[in-house]
């Protein structure tokens, strides 16, 4: 890695594999690939929105050209379909698509023991040591207490008759407002730990998180992360979306306060049709979101004491270091995460959904269809084809093994599809080749870098 670290010559340029040649053609594409896979049915607003994958992947010829399914890791149980909040710049209900209108409010628990069967038939199937369980939403809280551990429990009982080998880390990710001493209780004898979505620590970040009559839901949220900072043992840590408008040492800072021992600071879903908000008084070419993070960065590397950690930072010293990546945001690892909705469909990840109505869908559902069926998806099949199903420009950055090419959602672009550069490029570089100095530095100076990678299980995005 010391290429990227440096900035020397560039990596060598892409194999010769399913859809990595030199232009974006290859025995991995050709029109009518998803119709060969029995995938017609489902690919109707995908031929339109995103070619690429959807129609120009020919998954039988990846598979033949080296890229073997990898099974999938991690399972989002969406638990209940609505929310208590209405974030206005939620992917889930503010965004393209809008399929959550037509979604049952509470998986059944029918649905939830036939997704535990699912699962346990995937880990068995792929002698899988370990799966991620994370309850979503809406709002997974919006459960009673005695119903939240419900799925979690479901499929631990079916792991023990079909995969007994298979243990299981579960989390629930949710805006904290509705986060009460018997909820944790709950929560923690189910050995479910708690994800708490926020913008920062303070009322003035978090104006467009509010109840559906608009009133601010910070304070709800604020007594809810207090009560969840006195349970360590039951914190996963705090989700925040970057907001240009906010100072950002302002935003870590006044995170902190709730103690989270882990912050994931995400870049707004966004992509070349639907671009990211330039911030206040931007000026064109300029990399805001890189310089936004990077303040954040200074103030976390050469801090005293080791407070928090901040997974997007460590994942690129671990991919600098030449570790694996642990989410689907950067690197090149194979997708692994599977959604179930409340009326038991399978789709791809939530993040989708910012790109198109539909973009998530597979057409695949509990009843009819295994996981194993999901990873010859075209959408999904794409994203387990690190390199190759990335754009020309990026398979022959040097920074590829650690970008991998930035976020797929963010690579979409109406008509085309996921295989442009990321809408955010350019901040990435910045981002990262500022971050792989401090590393060099550090290395050279001290031996080892001040903080050191470690991989919790990946966050749903």
């Amino acid at each position: 890695m010391r290429r990227a670290i440096t900035g020397a010559s560039p990596l060598p340029g892409p194999t010769a594999s399913a859809a990595g040649r030199g232009s974006d053609s290859g025995p991995a594409q050709g029109a009518g690939g998803g119709a060969r896979h029995g995938l017609a049915v489902w690919a109707s607003p995908h031929a339109r929105h995103a070619p690429w994958p959807h129609t120009r992947l020919d998954v039988a010829a990846a598979r033949a050209a080296g890229h073997p399914p990898h099974p999938i890791r991690q399972f989002v149980l969406k638990t209940r379909s609505r929310c208590n909040l209405a974030c206005t710049y939620c992917y889930v209900y503010e965004m393209a698509d809008q399929g959550w209108r037509d979604q049952p409010v509470v998986m059944a628990p029918a649905t939830a023991t036939r997704a535990a069967q699912r699962i346990a038939e995937h880990a068995a199937a792929h002698e899988l040591p370990r799966v991620d369980l994370v309850l979503h939403g809406g709002e997974p809280l919006l459960a009673a207490p005695a119903a939240l551990a419900a799925p979690v429990e479901a499929v631990r009982a079916a792991l023990a008759g079909a995969s007994p080998h298979t243990r299981i880390t579960a989390t629930v990710q949710t805006n904290g407002t509705l986060i009460t001493r018997g909820r944790l209780a709950a929560l923690a004898a189910a050995g479910i730990r708690v994800g708490v979505s926020l913008d920062g620590g303070l009322p003035v970040h978090n104006t467009r998180r509010v109840d559906h009559a608009g009133r601010p839901a910070f304070g709800a949220a604020a007594r809810g992360l207090r009560l969840l900072a006195r349970h360590p043992d039951s914190y996963a840590g705090v989700l925040c979306v970057i907001d240009l408008d906010q100072d950002p040492v302002e935003t870590y800072e006044s995170l902190l306060a709730f103690a989270p021992p882990t912050v994931g600071l995400l870049l707004p879903l966004a992509n070349w049709s639907a671009p990211p908000p330039p911030g206040p008084g931007r000026r064109p070419g300029g990399t805001p979101y890189a310089d936004w993070l990077l303040a954040v960065f200074e103030r976390w590397w050469h801090d005293g004491r080791h407070r928090t950690r901040i997974r997007l930072f460590e994942e690129i010293i671990a991919l600098l270091l030449g570790l694996p990546a642990t989410t689907e945001t950067l690197g090149l690892a194979p997708a692994a995460t599977a959604v179930i909705e409340t009326d038991g469909s399978i789709e791809q990840a939530d993040s989708l959904k910012s790109a198109y109505e539909g973009a998530a869908a597979t057409g695949m559902a509990l009843d009819t269809h295994s996981f194993d069926q999901l990873l010859d998806h075209p959408g999904f099949a794409a994203r387990q084809l690190g390199r190759d199903a990335l754009a020309a420009e990026c398979r022959s950055c040097e920074l590829v093994e650690v970008c991998g090419g930035g976020h797929y959602p963010h690579r979409y672009r109406a008509g085309e599809g996921f295989r442009q550069p990321s809408v955010y490029c350019a901040d990435l570089q910045v981002l990262i080749r500022h971050i792989a100095t401090a590393v060099q530095h550090a290395a050279t100076t001290a031996g080892r870098p001040r903080h050191t990678a470690a991989h919790p299980p990946a966050a749903a995005s």
